[in-house]
């Protein structure tokens, strides 16, 4: 549905989007994560046919956004960061003139009308001004006004940005169900709302995509994947211990550990964590836990819990954002 290729877009001298490339099927989220400056918006902005790329090509449902920007913006629904509203109007007013701007059929607007004012929780605000609304009532009208024609594909920045919790949990089901039958990006700072609605993830820095792919794809690919140094992380909870000599007995399994990484409890059980090197495959990592079993018995430990710390969306992303050495290749699947 959006096919991207080698996009570079420079400003002047700033190169804001450097070699970007990506795809998007239907029925797929794709979430955009990047810190402040990573070419989100300028992609987004790209995609819908605001910006022209200084190189490479963008196909929105096979048709380029610089030959036919028009016929991309018909296929396609977009909420800006910024929302334009207009303040005086209410929003079944607004809707009904994005509904003709958008060439909607007189005889379908107020169904399509209708429609979007469910979806996005604005039948009791219909017809109040919207500059009485609050920020979050004015996210939904411009979240409305992206789906009101009912486009195969959506682009949403900072969709949930002003809502409240309640709020929040409403517009990502309603995302979640759009994604179900439509193509969606969506560009977000909350990583939660990530793993909340996303089921592909795109890494920006710098103007350079840093990883993409599913989260644990990535975590998996990551040099080094959920450990320090090629070494897996484990999670043990100890009854029988004495935390005094853990550390030397560890060395039996080619590990060690530092005074905070042990903590003894008052039920008289110890909580750990170590490193085994590990290669990152299924059977290494079954094969670890075995031999940690084997260790615990060898000592005289039971184990009442054990666990491979695995990345999570935050740890990865901290560390992509953060360390400029890792290379596209090591962390693309």
């Amino acid at each position: 549905m959006i096919e991207v290729h080698g996009l570079t877009k420079q400003y002047g001298a700033v190169l804001a989007v450097k070699d970007v490339s990506f795809s998007v099927g239907t029925d797929q989220v794709l979430g955009f994560l990047g810190p402040n400056g990573a070419g989100k918006t300028t992609i987004m902005k790209i995609l819908t046919g605001y910006h022209f790329p200084s190189g490479g090509t963008a196909l929105v449902d096979g048709i380029s956004v610089e030959d036919d920007p028009v016929e991309v913006k018909k296929r396609i629904g977009y909420l800006p960061e910024s929302v334009p509203l207009y303040g005086d109007l209410s929003p079944a007013e607004y809707l009904s003139f994005i509904a003709e701007a958008r060439l909607i059929p007189k005889e379908d607007r107020q169904k399509r009308l209708d429609a979007a004012l469910d979806a996005c929780g604005l039948r009791q605000v219909r017809s109040k001004r919207i500059e009485d609304l609050s920020k979050g009532y004015k996210q939904r009208v411009g979240l409305a006004q992206a789906i009101i024609h009912d486009p195969p594909i959506l682009i949403l920045d900072e969709p949930t940005s002003g809502l409240d919790p309640n709020q929040i949990i409403e517009i990502r089901g309603l995302i979640k169900d759009l994604g179900r039958r439509k193509t969606v990006i969506l560009s977000t700072h909350i990583l939660q709302e990530v793993e909340a609605v996303c089921s592909q993830v795109l890494i920006l820095n710098g103007g350079r995509i840093a990883a993409q792919g599913r989260p644990e794809e990535i975590a998996g690919a990551m040099k080094g994947g959920d450990s320090v140094q090629g070494k897996r992380c484990w999670e043990l909870t100890l009854k029988g211990a004495d935390i005094h000599r853990i550390p030397e007995r560890l060395a039996a399994l080619d590990s060690n550990v530092k005074p905070g990484d042990l903590e003894a409890r008052e039920d008289a059980t110890i909580n750990l964590s170590f490193f085994l090197p590990g290669s990152g495959d299924a059977s290494s990592e079954q094969s670890d836990g075995e031999r940690i079993f084997d260790w615990a018995v060898a000592e005289g430990y039971k184990i009442l819990r054990m666990n491979r710390k695995h990345l999570s969306l935050e740890d990865i992303f901290v560390k992509l954002t953060n360390e400029g050495s890792t290379t596209n290749e090591e962390v693309k699947s």
